[in-house]
């Protein structure tokens, strides 16, 4: 599942993976910032159509993306914030309206509702979905995205109104569900750092500590940090990998404490990480030269694997451009297949989806010239 600057595309094959069918763009000339199928029903697809003029709607699939409803079909189906007349502060908008909200917490600190980043489906049933938004909040639906609760706790932090935007907004980017305790959540904000909840939502805790950032008036500070994404193998719930705004990161009790394994990268800055579907310390980076200069070191676009949880990279190559190439790989833009040998997948800008079938060790494009990648979901159909 492929979200893009200007649609959706959903690219399928046999189980070999070596010839793929390329269907869409679903939702032509929108921004999909995101898209997912259900662990529960790998038939069950959420996407993010989003855009600046008609605003946000949620699309769900019940056929593996061959047709799509929108589940909620007036904005009276929606429920907003806390403490919001019903119908005017609807997270989602529906049927075309125009819709960039405002609401304020305790504090009158503003926030503004302007898309969904990243949708998340339960491990219980597949009318069980998460959403991150930008302003950073977390939202829940239980009834498969007609209707929508804030999980306020969040939001509500003390730490909240000392919250700032990073370069892509503030946004909420990232949702870890732990997958033996569904009311243990993971999630990391852009650019306030990464948060847990133990109790489903209610409240929420800081988990920051070891993370240094020299761009902010307090390099150790609880919150501030800017976190482009977080990963788990959901065998090792408390062992948890990061890339952040410079450094990757590892935390081995839950997010309590971090420390640095960039080791030998050629550029400890980047956008995406994931792990190995197999192999719990097994994880994959795709370094990008700086804050600035958002394209692979000396042109070369290189996935880097660590076998060992970090510290020891290997560089991948064989299949990508090694001359020339300016592309870059958003946070949610790469995605790992359940089958034996693993399958790693990420997209890039210049619209190149790459696919590995051995595990990252070769590499070929599945698509090119696709509007530039926002994100990259691989689920495996039974």
């Amino acid at each position: 599942m492929v979200g893009t600057r200007k649609g959706g595309f959903v690219l399928t094959s046999d189980a070999k993976r070596k010839d793929w069918k390329v269907d869409g763009p679903h939702f032509a000339g929108w921004e999909i910032y995101h898209m997912k199928g259900s662990p529960v029903d790998p038939d069950r697809i959420y996407a993010s159509q989003t855009s600046a003029w008609f605003g946000q709607i949620i699309q769900r699939s019940g056929d593996g993306g061959k047709t799509w409803e929108t589940p909620g079909s007036s904005p009276e189906d929606l429920k907003g914030p806390d403490g919001m007349p019903k119908g005017e502060s609807n997270m989602f908008v529906y049927d075309g309206i125009p819709g960039t909200h405002m609401w304020y917490d305790g504090t009158q600190h503003p926030w503004e509702f302007k898309r969904v980043w990243h949708l998340e489906p339960a491990f219980d049933n597949a009318d069980h979905v998460y959403a991150g938004v930008e302003d950073a909040a977390l939202f829940e639906s239980k009834d498969g995205g007609k209707s929508w609760s804030e999980l306020s706790g969040l939001r509500q932090h003390d730490t909240g109104p000392k919250w700032q935007p990073g370069a892509g907004g503030m946004c909420l980017h990232t949702i870890l569900i732990d997958p033996k305790n569904s009311k243990r959540i993971f999630i990391a904000i852009s650019a306030a750092g990464a948060f847990r909840t133990d109790d489903g939502g209610k409240s929420w805790k800081p988990i920051n500590h070891g993370l240094h950032s020299q761009y902010i008036p307090d390099p150790h500070a609880e919150v501030g940090h800017c976190v482009h994404r977080i990963a788990m193998h959901p065998s090792k719930p408390n062992t948890l990998f990061m890339q952040k705004h410079w450094d990757v990161m590892r935390s081995d009790d839950g997010g309590d404490s971090w420390r640095e394994v960039s080791g030998n990268l050629p550029s400890d800055f980047g956008f995406p990480i994931d792990v190995h579907a197999h192999e719990p310390d097994t994880i994959y980076v795709v370094p990008i030269k700086s804050d600035s200069e958002h394209y692979p070191p000396d042109g070369k676009l290189r996935v880097f694997r660590s076998r060992k949880g970090g510290n020891e990279w290997e560089e991948l190559t064989k299949g990508l451009p090694q001359k020339d190439c300016y592309v870059n790989v958003l946070r949610d833009a790469m995605s790992v297949d359940s089958i034996d040998p693993c399958g790693i997948y990420f997209g890039t800008t210049g619209g190149q989806v790459y696919a590995s079938r051995n595990s990252g060790d070769s590499w070929e494009p599945i698509v090119r010239d696709l509007p530039a990648v926002l994100s990259v979901e691989a689920q495996t159909l039974k």
